[in-house]
C-alpha cells in the first residue's frame, strides 16, 4: 500500500502530514500527487470528501519550497466558488506549510481591501481566492497575475453552475500559458470538458470513483410526503423534520439541513428555534462576520443543527457530520451527491434523508438517473397534529357550526307591497308600530324643513346662518 512517504514529497511536508496524523494517502491523493509533482496538468474527478484538497496543496507546497515571491506577483492561484471553500483551503495550507517559510494572501469578499492589499504588497506564494475579489484587486491595480506558475481551479462544476464562466476564462488570460494547472471536481459535466480542452494541457485524468456516486458508508433514504394542499407542502416537511429530528434522538449528534432557496433557510431556522431545537442558519446573504462564527460554533460542537444553502454543500469541512437532510431536494442532481457527501467522511458511517412532495417528482427522477439507483423509501414517524388557530378561529364566538342556528332565527326580508287592512291588523304590534314610525318620519322631515326655510325668510341652501343684508326690506321712497 503506497505510504505518503513514498509520494516523494518535501520532507518538511511530510513531517507536517505526520504531525496530523496521517500515513496512507487517499486514492485521489496517491494517483494525482506523483503527477502533479512531475509537472503534469492533472483533471481530478473525486467525491466530496476524499480528499482532494490536500492532493493539490501537497505538491503545491513541495514545488514551492524553491523560489521566492515578489511584491504583488503571486507564485501560486487558487480559485474556489465560495467564500467558506476559499477559507478551507487556506486552513489545509497552513496546516501542511506550517514548516515552511512560505506566506499566502486570501481573497473573499466581506473583508476589507487594505488588510489584503498590505499582503499583497509584501508579496504571497500562495494567492486563494473568489473569482469576483480577485478580479476587484487586479482592476483596482493591486495585483499581477504574470507570475503564476501554478493555477488551480477547485470545485470547477460549482464554477460553472455559479456563473463564473467569463471571470474564469478572463483570469486564464492573464496567467502565463506556460503554468501548471489542476482543475479538480465532484462531477465532469459536458461544460467541464469544453473547458478543460480550452485551458488544460495534455491532462492527466485521475478519476477515483464513478461519476456522480455517493460513499457507500452513507445510509440513504427517501421520506414522500403528501400535503392535502399545495400551499401547505412547507409546514408539512417541517412538521416531519421535526418528526425525524426527535426519532433520531442521541443518533443524531449534528446535522446539517439543505435548502434551496435563502428565505426558505431563514424560514426553517426560525421555526426550529421555536420548537427548542438548537439551529442556526448560514447562507450568502448573512454577513461575513456571522458566517465564520455560526461554522465555527456547528464545528466546535456547540451547534447542533445548521441550516444551509448550498453556499455550504462544498465548502464546509466537518468530519464528523452524523446526518443530512435534504428539506429540499435539489434542483441540480449533482447538488445531491455534494449535498449528502458532508457526511460519511473519512470512512465515517453517515446518514442522508431527504423529503419530498408530488411536485418534486421531477428532481427525484434527476438525482436517480444521475446515480442509478433508486433511493430507498422510508417512512416519517409519527406526527402529532396540534389545531392551529387561524384568524376566523381566533374569535371565541365565531363558531361555523352555530351560524344556520342563528340565521333561522332571523326574520326573513320581505319586499315592501300594499298590504290589505286585514293583513296590516294581523301583524304582530312591534312590526307594525315599527313600519308605521317608518312610513311617519318622511312626513315630519317635510313640516321641519318647511319650518327651518320659514325662520330663514324662505332663503333655501343658506343653513342655519343668514348674513343680515339678504333679511333686509328695500321700499321705495
Amino acid at each position: 500500500m503506497t505510504q505518503f512517504s513514498d509520494l516523494k514529497l518535501d520532507p518538511k511536508v511530510l513531517k507536517a502530514v505526520t504531525d496530523v496524523g496521517y500515513t496512507t494517502p487517499t486514492p485521489i491523493q496517491a494517483q494525482a500527487i506523483p503527477h502533479a509533482l512531475e509537472g503534469r496538468d492533472v483533471l481530478g474527478i473525486a467525491q466530496t470528501g476524499t480528499g482532494k484538497t490536500a492532493s493539490f496543496t501537497l505538491p503545491l507546497i513541495t514545488r514551492l519550497g524553491r523560489g521566492r515571491a515578489r511584491a504583488r506577483m503571486p507564485r501560486s492561484l487558487v480559485l474556489a466558488p465560495t467564500r467558506e471553500l476559499a477559507a478551507q483551503v487556506a486552513e489545509n495550507f497552513d496546516t501542511y506549510a506550517k514548516h515552511t517559510r512560505l506566506t499566502k494572501a486570501l481573497l473573499i469578499g466581506g473583508v476589507a481591501f487594505g488588510e489584503q492589499d498590505k499582503l499583497i504588497d509584501r508579496g504571497v506564494d500562495v494567492l486563494i481566492a473568489t473569482p469576483g475579489r480577485l478580479l476587484d484587486h487586479f482592476e483596482r491595480g493591486k495585483l499581477l497575475l504574470t507570475g503564476v506558475e501554478v493555477m488551480v481551479v477547485d470545485e470547477a462544476d460549482r464554477m460553472l453552475d455559479m456563473g463564473f464562466i467569463p471571470d474564469i476564462e478572463r483570469i486564464f488570460g492573464l496567467t502565463p500559458f506556460t503554468r501548471q494547472t489542476f482543475f479538480y471536481s465532484a462531477t465532469m459535466a459536458p461544460e467541464i470538458e469544453r473547458v478543460t480542452n480550452t485551458f488544460l494541457s495534455n491532462p492527466v485524468r485521475v478519476e477515483v470513483a464513478r461519476q456522480a456516486t455517493a460513499s457507500e458508508t452513507i445510509a440513504q433514504e427517501l421520506i414522500q410526503l403528501s400535503p392535502t394542499r399545495r400551499d401547505a407542502a412547507a409546514k408539512a416537511k417541517r412538521d416531519a423534520l421535526r418528526a425525524i429530528i426527535e426519532a433520531e434522538g442521541e443518533a443524531l449528534e449534528n446535522a446539517i439541513i439543505f435548502c434551496n432557496r435563502k428565505v426558505e433557510v431563514d424560514v426553517l431556522a426560525k421555526s426550529l428555534i421555536k420548537h427548542k431545537l438548537d439551529a442556526a442558519p448560514i447562507h450568502g446573504d448573512l454577513d461575513q462576520s456571522v458566517r465564520p462564527r455560526t461554522l465555527d460554533r456547528f464545528r466546535n460542537g456547540e451547534l447542533r443543527l445548521l441550516i444551509a444553502s448550498d453556499v455550504a454543500a462544498r465548502g464546509l469541512d466537518v468530519p464528523s457530520v452524523s446526518h443530512v437532510f435534504n428539506f429540499d431536494l435539489p434542483s441540480h442532481p449533482e447538488d445531491y451527491v455534494h449535498r449528502i457527501g458532508r457526511t460519511g467522511r473519512a470512512g465515517r458511517a453517515g446518514k442522508a434523508i431527504s423529503l419530498m412532495t408530488p411536485s418534486d417528482q421531477k428532481y427525484l427522477d434527476a438525482i436517480e438517473a444521475l446515480i442509478q439507483k433508486e433511493l430507498p423509501r422510508g417512512t416519517a414517524p409519527e406526527i402529532e397534529n396540534k389545531p392551529t388557530r387561524t384568524r376566523r378561529s381566533a374569535a371565541p364566538e365565531d363558531k361555523p357550526e352555530e351560524k344556520p342556528a342563528l340565521a333561522a332565527t332571523e326574520a326573513p326580508r320581505v319586499p315592501e307591497v300594499a298590504e290589505t287592512p286585514a293583513a296590516a291588523e294581523a301583524q304582530p304590534e312591534p312590526k307594525r308600530a315599527a313600519r308605521d314610525r317608518r312610513t311617519e318620519r318622511p312626513e315630519r322631515n317635510d313640516r321641519n324643513e318647511r319650518s327651518r326655510r320659514d325662520q330663514r325668510g324662505g332663503v333655501v341652501g343658506m343653513g342655519d346662518h343668514v348674513p343680515d343684508f339678504l333679511m333686509r326690506e328695500f321700499r321705495s321712497a
